[in-house]
């Protein structure tokens, strides 16, 4: 990255941490992770800036909450979930990050805070990844804050003693939960899905089926991309991209299995969403990693002219989670995502 890009990049999103995390209804504000995404794809300063102004006027953005109290840090968790304090908890940590660094501050509090990553449906995690990725302290600061206004807790552990370690078992699982097939959200949001779904009694134990340990985030990112690649789903969409995001995010805590335990929690909480799918055989997902594909540059210069924030944070995770998994079958997804095939 050149030095006038990085300059440029920092001069769009100081610009962009202006906006509150979310704009009405509720939903994540993208703008501060696609302006990276686009900046690793090799987007010119120009697009980064062009791509904020579209976005922020298509969907009204809007400017961050006035503040409302300090937070007392003896008792900052005092009002988590509240999203009237977003400036009072972006603030905080803010001060946080600038006094302990990235690592230190993520490694103190997201155990606490590792629970409620379905708040915004995710995004608080994304934001904190792509932070993560930039080393941006003022960019962690903000995700924590958002992650802190947002914390929606699904229940912990029940103690159950597991009884598998694939991933796949615990979404299947899902479709016996009773209230699953029924349950009614109070808007389509993403989050409220998981919310509801989330307060159903029998869900608390589905993720205790799955046994943890250091295969567990390549058996949950083999699951996450066939789900992906036979639904083409846009809830499944974001258990290919939170992967990514959780990958990034686990070597800044000490023990990075509980984040994958909440987030697979949450991935199964969206299964009704996604519509209990099945998953397609080996024979039929080798047939997938066989489609004829354009290649990364002819993918992620599409994504760059794309206005669509999900395209954008697609392609660049897919790119990024083939290199470590090595699995082709990311690219056909990605191409198929921005329509090239």
């Amino acid at each position: 990255m050149t030095t006038e890009t990085a300059v440029s990049l920092d001069f769009v999103l100081d610009k962009a941490r202006r906006d509150s995390v979310e704009f009405p209804y509720l939903l994540a504000n993208h703008v501060p992770m696609v302006l990276i995404a686009l900046d690793r794809m090799g987007a010119s300063p120009e697009r980064l800036d062009e791509w904020y102004t579209t976005y922020r006027r298509t969907n009204k953005l809007v400017v961050a909450p006035p503040p409302v109290a300090r937070i007392d840090p003896a008792h900052w968790d005092a009002a988590l979930g509240d999203r009237t304090r977003e400036t009072d908890y972006r603030h905080y940590f803010n001060g946080e990050v600038e006094r302990l660094g990235v690592d230190a501050a993520i490694r103190q509090y997201l155990p606490r805070l590792t629970q409620g990553v379905a708040g915004s449906a995710l995004h608080p995690l994304m934001r904190l990844a792509y932070a993560v990725l930039k080393n941006d302290q003022k960019e962690a600061g903000t995700a924590l804050g958002y992650w802190a206004a947002c914390h929606l807790p699904l229940p912990g552990p029940t103690g159950r003693a597991p009884e598998t370690d694939d991933p796949a078992a615990v979404l299947a699982a899902m479709d016996g939960v009773p209230g699953a097939h029924g349950y009614k959200p109070e808007t389509d949001l993403l989050w409220h899905n998981i919310r509801e779904v989330g307060a159903l009694p029998d869900f608390a134990p589905i993720i205790d089926r799955l046994r943890l340990d250091a295969e567990t985030p390549k058996r949950m990112a083999q699951t996450a991309l066939a789900v992906f690649a036979a639904t083409m789903d846009f809830s499944a969409l974001h258990a290919v991209t939170g992967l990514h995001w959780v990958r990034l995010v686990a070597p800044h805590v000490d023990d990075p299995l509980p984040l994958y335990r909440a987030f697979w929690q949450v991935i199964a909480a969206l299964v009704p969403k996604i519509g209990f799918p099945a998953l397609p055989s080996a024979e039929a997902l080798q047939a997938m990693r066989e489609t004829p594909a354009p290649d990364w540059a002819e993918i992620r210069a599409a994504a760059i002219t794309s206005n669509d924030e999900h395209d954008v944070s697609l392609v660049f995770s897919a790119s990024q989670e083939e290199l470590v998994w090595h699995d082709p079958l990311y690219r056909v997804v990605a191409a198929r995502r921005v329509r090239l095939i």
